[in-house]
Parts: structure tokens; sequence; C-alpha cells
């Protein structure tokens, strides 16, 4: 056995501080071959200053050697030192047995550093080099899907299916599910989606949304449930699976799949609301109110829950109940005219209009431009007898809705009892 073999068995039993003696002690002596194959040793087990060291000891005396710049182009790159990476794969020259590959990787640096025209160039050199390499076809794909070019992709990714359904651990039918999918064309995605051996969860997150855009809510729903019996930490697919529950009116699947979902993370503000929403419509308004307050508590400024509890709360006129919602929110900082326009509307209703025409002027600002609020406001400063606060405020409406008439003939009205 020689000794680079010896020094591979070594690191394959996890000896690697051994392997490494042992090819130190070796390199002293050792031609340039076996240098060579250290250098590769080195930077296969992640030792990129010694396999550099050698490397560069090597272009020293062999300064056209295409193998050792193409190697020492790959440290650079892991040591993210891309312009050096650049500089010596530019020193590959046209004709040369390495000069494809030089091209492929010059292309790939200029993409990371959002090059992407200089990038194709590369890589369209290449391919006129070698035309039936599909290597550079799916490098072009890549390059493509990444700026969203997805038509483009796509006819590249076609090429590289024809010859093999795999590149480097890739797999090109998911390549082309994503890639239709981007480019809007569901149906043909889910042609490229198939259920393996071990499915992984991923992929199956993103089958099952690909068959949901493309309406095929049965596909979808069996995807996710299958990433749930994978994984049952995946918290999207319990949001997901959810709603195409709900949307199909299976809402006593939907409240389990949510609360199956809390029980795995009770940190899932979203989880939270879509649990109050399908409680609701289930009629289980306690636990809907539990659920939306769960959220609220979770990210006092979360809007539309705020917003969907004021509502539960209206129903069983619990007014009092949204003041002090709103207040609470507010003293966490929380700023939004919509609820001062509610804060305005409840105190309304428990004839505290002192504190709803403070709320009303401090949402006006905001919403001087909502034609319902504009109305409702005017129609407020009116019972309370503000008539000239009042008229300019619905002239505004007017301009917004001219063909209300009923509001013309009462700020008429009004102008005329003015008089």
């Amino acid at each position: 056995m020689n000794t680079i073999q010896e020094a591979i068995e070594l690191a394959e039993k996890n000896e690697t501080e051994k392997a490494l003696a042992l090819l130190s002690d070796y390199q002293k002596n050792a031609d340039d071959d076996s240098l060579f194959q250290i250098a590769e040793l080195y930077l296969q087990w992640g030792f990129l200053i010694e396999s550099r060291t050698i490397l560069e000891q090597l272009i020293e005396k062999y300064p056209e050697e295409t193998a050792l710049k193409l190697t020492l182009s790959d440290i650079f790159i892991e040591s993210e030192e891309d312009e050096l990476a650049i500089t010596i794969l530019n020193e590959i020259p046209e004709g040369d047995e390495g000069y494809v590959q030089a091209l492929i990787q010059l292309a790939d640096l200029y993409q990371a550093q959002g090059l992407f025209e200089v990038s194709e160039q590369k890589l369209l050199e290449a391919k006129h080099i070698d035309p039936q390499e599909h290597v550079i076809d799916f490098a072009l794909g890549e390059l493509f899907f990444s700026i969203g070019e997805y038509i483009k992709a796509i006819n590249y990714y076609e090429r590289v299916y024809a010859k093999t359904k795999e590149i480097g651990h890739i797999s090109i039918e998911d390549r082309l599910g994503e890639a239709y999918a981007a480019a809007g064309e569901y149906e043909k995605a889910l042609e490229f989606y198939k259920e393996e051996e071990e499915p992984d969860p991923d992929k199956l997150f993103r089958h099952g949304i690909t068959a949901y855009q493309a309406a095929r809510d049965d596909i979808a729903m069996k995807a996710w449930e299958h990433v749930l019996e994978i994984d049952q930490d995946y918290y999207a697919a319990y949001t997901q699976l959810a709603n195409v529950y709900k949307e199909q009116g299976m809402l006593e699947e939907a409240y389990k799949t949510v609360q199956q979902g809390l029980e795995r993370d009770s940190y899932q503000k979203e989880l939270f609301f879509l649990a109050a929403d399908i409680a609701h419509q289930l009629g289980k308004n306690d636990e809907s109110e539990e659920h939306v307050r769960q959220a609220i508590a979770l990210e006092p400024d979360y809007k539309e829950a705020v917003l969907f509890l004021i509502e539960l709360l209206k129903e069983k006129e619990a007014f009092d109940g949204i003041i002090e919602l709103i207040h609470s929110i507010k003293n966490t900082g929380a700023e939004d005219a919509l609820y001062d326009w509610e804060l305005a509307k409840a105190n309304v209703e428990i004839e505290s209009f002192d504190e709803a025409l403070n709320s009303y002027q401090q949402a006006y600002t905001s919403l001087q431009h909502d034609s319902d609020f504009l109305k409702e406001y005017g129609y407020f400063l009116t019972e309370e007898g503000r008539i000239q606060e009042a008229i300019p405020i619905l002239k505004a409406y007017l301009d917004q809705q001219p063909i209300d008439e009923d509001v013309r003939e009462h700020v008429e009205r009004l102008e005329q009892d003015l008089m």
C-alpha cells in the first residue's frame, strides 16, 4: 500500500491527525505527481492553506499546467477570494483543454457578483466550443432561473433532462417543476413532481404549493398531509393544509389541523389567528375569542387579529371591551387610524361623545380620503350640533361620492339652518 492510500484509509477511519502527519512527512520527498494528489486530498478534507501552499509551489514549476490552476481556483473560491480566482482562471488560454471548465467557473463567479450578462457570455462561449456538454446547459438554466427568466431556464433544463435526470445530486425534475411553477404553468409543473421512496418534505411542500396554484386542491391536501406525516414540526404545512380544508368547507378538519399545529408550537401567531377564524365559522365564538387574544398577546400590533377581535366583540355588544382592547394596544406604542375610528364608534355606543369626538379627530388626519369615514364623521358632528364643522367634512365626502343625493340634500338643509 502506498503512503497516500494509507492516509486515505486513516482518514476514512476518522484518524485524521495520523493521516495528516503521514502526508506531511511524506510530502518532503514526494514527486510532483504525488504532491498534486496530496494537494487535492488537503482540499477535499478542507485544509485549504496546506493545499494552496503545495499548488502555488507546483505552479511556479509548471506555469502552463491547467489542472493546477483549476484546482487552485477552487481554493480561492472556497476561501471567498473571488478576484484571485477570476485572475487565475483568465490566465487559461483559449484552446487549452481546461478552457471550457474555466469559462464555466468564471460564469459562476460573475453570476455571484451580479454580473449576469458577463456570466451569460462566458457560458455561451463555452457552449459554442462544446455544444453537447449538458453541464453548460444546466449552468445556463440555473443562471436564467436566478434572474427570473423562467422560459429560457426551462429551455435549457429540458435539454439537460433529455440526457440525464440529475447533475451533482440536483434533480432536473425538481428544477423543471420549480421553473414551470415560477412561469405560472402549474399543470405542467405537476408533471415533474413524483413520489419518491424517501420523500423530501421540502419538495413535497413545494409540490403542494404548485398543485394548489393549479387549482388541484386534492393533490395539495395529500402532499401537505404527507409532509406532516414525515415531519410534525413542519409548521408552514399546518397553515397551508388548514386553509385548503377551510376553502373546501372541511371546517372540522381545518380546526383539528390548526390545533395540532399549535400543540407543536404555541408561538405561531398566524396559526392562532387562523384557528380563531375557523372556530368563528364553526360557531365556537368563545374559542375563537380565546385564539385571537393569544395571537394578539404574541404581537399586540397584529392589526388583522385586532380588527377581527373588535368584530367579535361587536357581535356581543361588548363595547367597553373594545375600548379596553384598543387602549391596551395603543399603550404598547401601536398607532393606527383604524384603531381610532373603532374607538370612536365604540364610544358612541356607550354615549361617551366627548371621547368619541377626540378619536374621530385623531383618525381624520389619516382617513380624510376615506369616504365611509367622512360620511360617518360628518353625521356624528351633525348629531353633536357641530354644524359648521360637519358641512366641510360632508362636502369632502361628496367630492368622492357625488351621486349620494341623500347626503347632498342633508348638507343643503344644514347650510339653510345656518342662514
